[in-house]
């Protein structure tokens, strides 16, 4: 088996599920040293037992959790080497009904968290290394009901490109990653509807909906010294939906009649 990340430290923000738990156990697969971070305790104790890292209970959206996280992984191993960012929650709600309520957790997670975790990671790369973040489809393409999710992840990955700029000359990379529609925790209730999964899948190019392996391995390969010169850069990870376009409502409505007849 490859060992790409031997020696490395790397510290995984969402690491008890998810996008998060799949590429921490990659990475210790591959020979990393892991310190994972989440807000579900019971949850995080369970993932790192699994998987063999070390478990620090952190809240994305408060500078200080996150300092603390990149505190801990520096106190333990020396340094931070790789730091992955797949801390996310989706709610959906079309900009009429965008209450503060509703507005407010979403930026705080997808955006402002993620900047304070590049900006603590960085800070604990002594050695340089390579900050990811996963961003979305929905960033780029025009998806209903998302203005809040999506827009926290447009504005993250222009964040990422000014980050590469500031910290390029310190030898880190910053990068980030943009799934479609895959089948995790925060998904598998929405692709277990027929209509749904065909919606997508109508879109689909390559003819099948995303695996959570896709999404890691870009993550590994991207973070990895196989793409040493690649900064500031979105990968797309998406079976092509990007030449076409994610489902509306009408595309949705349609699959749910056809299913009817």
């Amino acid at each position: 088996m490859t060992q790409r990340f031997e020696g490395r430290v790397a510290v995984v923000a969402g690491g008890s599920s998810g996008f998060g738990l799949d590429a921490a156990r990659a990475l210790v697969r591959e020979g990393a040293r892991v310190v994972i971070g989440a807000r579900n305790e019971q949850r995080l104790e369970a993932a790192a037992e699994e998987i063999g890292a070390v478990p620090v209970v952190c809240d994305i959206a408060a500078d200080a959790s996150v300092a603390g996280l990149a505190g801990a992984a520096v106190e333990r191993f020396g340094r931070v080497d790789v730091a992955i960012n797949s801390a996310g929650i989706e709610d959906q709600a079309p900009i009429a009904k965008l209450t503060p309520e509703k507005l407010e957790p979403m930026v705080a997670i997808q955006f402002t968290g993620a900047v304070y975790f590049i900006r603590h990671m960085a800070a604990a790369m002594s050695e340089g290394g390579s900050i990811l973040t996963v961003s979305s489809l929905t960033a780029t393409l025009v998806p209903e009901n998302y203005a809040a999710y999506a827009g926290a992840k447009a504005g993250i990955e222009h964040v990422t490109r000014i980050a590469a700029a500031e910290y390029g000359a310190s030898g880190i990379r910053v990068n980030t990653v943009a799934p479609s529609i895959v089948e995790t925790p925060m998904t598998a209730h929405l692709l277990a509807i027929p209509a749904v999964r065909n919606a997508f899948l109508e879109q689909t190019p390559l003819g099948r909906l995303g695996e959570i392996g896709d999404v890691t391995n870009a993550m590994l390969w991207l973070s990895s010294d196989e793409a040493r010169y690649i900064t500031g850069q979105n990968l797309v990870i998406d079976g092509g939906t990007s030449t076409r376009k994610l489902p509306s409502a009408a595309d949705f409505a349609r699959h749910f009649e056809s299913a009817k007849s």
